[in-house]
Formats: structure tokens, C-alpha cells, sequence
């Protein structure tokens, strides 16, 4: 058993030394300004024109997705959803940087992540309007998606659950020798849950390959950051917890990407967790529950649009002559197009046979759930004008 001191590597002072908030200045990886023209500092992370264009596409896209099904919800056709406006570069930026084997763990507002990966309109459909084709068969809310094909763990409600969760799950690669990393995204707000610092901690003490990506927006809902801590950021507790921290312009999609694939880089090679901070901005309203004028703004929201994080990438892409309008306008109409069809044709598929609340899930249902489906079953027989999607399914 060897000697340990925890001493050893802590330095002496002879006078009351006080710490200051601020003592660290942690910088913000800027490679793009907000016109697109690269800092001439700055070093470009290597991107073929064809990642670039998947990039720009995708993000593009989920704008699309996230305004056609914002409308859904406001027409009563689903019941709940979430915008990623103006955090597209943060989340797509990110996943860019990932290899198919790295698992990810999202929190609610990464819908560009599987879009990248290749989840489809019919996908995303089905499972926000949780019908038979839905593969969580209705037991999740719309936006809780869940694809173990393209490595996406099942979205869960409560804040924060995930981030643990990604240190065992990058324990478990490590273990393992998979050439893999974990990723876990959460909002700056999920960073005030203690599952945040169970994690974080974690990771560090067990030297867990995860890379903890906070995208710091500015309100968690309608509080504001600095109503939610008084320290710097995010990024400051990765530095107090041991864990390598990047800071990044999280509108910025080539800053984005090139922290990612260094996290990733220094994940993989020495065990270790990694933090990034993306510093963005939410556009949108935090979900459809929520109204935004309430708390921020409007001229503040103008601000952030000047910094739109698809406006400034497509500006670089013109710059690189990888931008082409007119096919791009093609593009757009037809992914418009694509979604209001898929929107169409998901109403008229029919929800989940009312018994699969309990066959899928045991193999064989013990007697008192059989008995409560019965008596629900029942229910919704004497009552089916309260329930008239359910009760042609019985």
C-alpha cells in the first residue's frame, strides 16, 4: 500500500489569502465573427465541403421542424414542444464532431444531434405523435426521443438524470476498450441539480471518457444565469472538479466543432473527462408552455439575432464558394414540404393498442395489472368521447 499525501502538491502562504471570483480567466474559443469572416488569429479546424453542407443543411432543417411543429402545437395537433432556435450550431456543431460509435445523452433540445446522425421526419413524427410506430409506444412526451440504432439514449423528463448517468455509461467503454466517448448535453440550468456535481465528480475520480457539453443560453426557463449563480459560468466548476474545461462561442459552428473533436481527442487518449461551455442564446420561447416576453425583451432578442448561428456559417460556406442559393432555396422548400406531408400522413396512423401499457413490458403481466386494464378498459367503453383515440383501440 503506498504513502499518500494530499498535501503534496499544495503551495504555502504565509499571509490570509483570499480567492476572488475571477481569479481564472477562462476565454471563449471564438473562430467566426458574427459576419462570417474568420478571426485572422484564429486556426480553422479541417472540413471537406461535404461535411460543411451536411452542417449547414441540418441545421437549417430542425429550423424548419421546429416552426412547422410549434404551429402543431399551437393548432392542438400535439401536445407539447421544444425549440432549439438559435442553438442549432451548439448541438449540430458538436454532433459533427463525433464518431457513430459515441453514445449521446441529451436533455431535451438536441434534435439536431439525431438529425445529423440520420433520424428521419417520419421518425420524429411518429414519436411526437406517439402512435404505433413510435418506438417508445406512447409512454414518452413528444421530443423524448430514443434510438439505440444510432446510439441516442432515451431522452428522460426529470433535469440532470442523464449526466450521471453518461459517467457510467463512459466508465463502461472504458471498461470495455471501445474506441468511444460518451456525450451529455444539459442546459446551464440542469447544472444547479445535484446529479450535475455527483457526475462531474464522477467522472473525474474514475477518469471516465465523457465529454459534458453545458449549453449555457442564458435562462434556465425564465431565470436568468446571473439569478443562478454568482461564479463564472459552467466552465469554472469543471476547473474546480479537475476536469479539463473548454469555453466556446456557441453560435459559432467551426469553434463548436473544433472543441468537440478536441475534447474528444483528449477523452479517448487519456481516460479523461472534458467540459465544454457553448455560450448561445435560446430564440425561442423555452417550450410551448412558456412566453418569453414575460421575462426578456425584445431588443435584447434583436441582439441575438445579428449573431444567428446558420446566417453566420452559410456567410463562411459563400466565402469558401460552397454555397450555392438557388440550390439551397430548392433545399428548404422541399424539406417544407417534406414535413408537412409527414405531418399529414402521422395524424391518420393510429395510436398504440391500449394493452401494450402492459405486454410490452412483462412477458408475462402479473394479475393486478390485468385487473387495472380491465377496469380501464371499462372506463374508457362507458366513456369514449373522452377518449376518442384510444377507445377504437381497445
Amino acid at each position: 500500500m503506498k504513502d499518500r499525501n494530499h498535501l503534496s502538491n499544495i503551495g504555502l502562504s504565509h499571509q490570509v489569502n483570499v480567492i476572488s471570483n475571477g481569479l481564472v480567466d477562462i476565454p471563449m474559443l471564438q473562430i467566426l465573427q458574427a459576419d462570417g469572416v474568420p478571426h485572422k488569429e484564429a486556426t480553422l479546424p479541417d472540413m471537406e465541403k461535404e461535411l460543411a453542407e451536411k452542417i449547414l443543411t441540418t441545421m437549417q432543417y430542425i429550423r424548419i421542424l421546429d416552426e412547422r411543429m410549434v404551429a402543431a402545437q399551437r393548432q392542438g395537433r400535439i401536445s407539447f414542444y421544444l425549440a432549439c432556435t438559435g442553438e442549432e450550431a451548439s448541438t449540430v456543431g458538436s454532433a459533427a464532431a463525433l464518431e457513430p460509435q459515441d453514445m449521446i445523452m441529451s436533455q431535451y433540445r438536441e434534435q439536431g444531434t439525431l438529425a445529423f446522425r440520420g433520424y428521419s421526419t417520419e421518425q420524429f413524427m411518429d414519436q411526437m405523435f406517439s402512435n404505433e410506430k413510435d418506438p417508445n409506444k406512447g409512454r414518452q412526451m413528444p421530443i423524448h426521443y430514443g434510438v439505440k440504432e444510432l446510439n441516442f439514449m432515451t431522452i428522460s423528463s426529470p433535469l440532470g438524470t442523464q449526466i450521471p448517468q453518461a459517467s457510467g455509461y463512459a466508465y463502461g467503454q472504458k471498461m470495455a476498450g471501445q474506441p468511444a466517448v460518451t456525450i451529455c448535453y444539459f442546459g446551464e440550468g440542469a447544472a444547479s441539480e445535484g446529479d450535475f456535481h455527483a457526475g462531474l465528480n464522477m467522472a473525474a475520480v474514475l477518469h471516465c471518457p465523457v465529454i459534458f457539453f453545458c449549453r449555457n443560453n442564458g435562462y434556465a426557463i425564465s431565470t436568468p444565469s446571473e439569478e443562478q449563480f454568482a461564479g463564472d459560468g459552467i466552465a469554472s466548476r469543471g476547473i474546480g472538479y479537475g476536469i479539463k474545461t473548454i469555453r466556446v462561442d456557441g453560435n459559432d459552428v467551426l469553434a463548436v466543432f473544433a472543441a468537440t473533436q478536441k475534447a474528444r481527442e483528449l477523452a479517448l487518449a487519456e481516460n479523461c473527462p472534458v467540459l465544454i461551455e457553448a455560450m448561445t442564446y435560446r430564440l425561442a420561447a423555452h417550450s410551448t408552455s412558456d412566453d418569453p416576453t414575460g421575462y426578456r425583451s425584445k431588443d435584447e432578442e434583436e441582439r441575438w439575432r445579428a449573431k444567428d448561428p446558420v446566417l453566420r456559417f452559410a456567410a463562411w460556406m459563400q466565402s469558401q464558394g460552397w454555397y450555392n442559393e438557388e440550390q439551397n432555396k430548392a433545399f428548404l422548400e422541399q424539406s417544407r414540404q417534406d414535413v408537412l406531408s409527414e405531418l399529414k400522413r402521422v395524424e391518420k396512423v393510429p395510436v398504440c393498442k391500449i394493452d401494450d401499457i402492459i405486454t410490452d413490458v412483462y412477458d408475462t403481466p402479473p394479475w393486478h395489472l390485468k385487473e387495472q386494464l380491465a377496469e380501464l378498459k371499462a372506463h374508457i367503453a362507458k366513456y369514449p368521447e373522452a377518449y376518442p383515440k384510444t377507445a377504437g383501440r381497445l
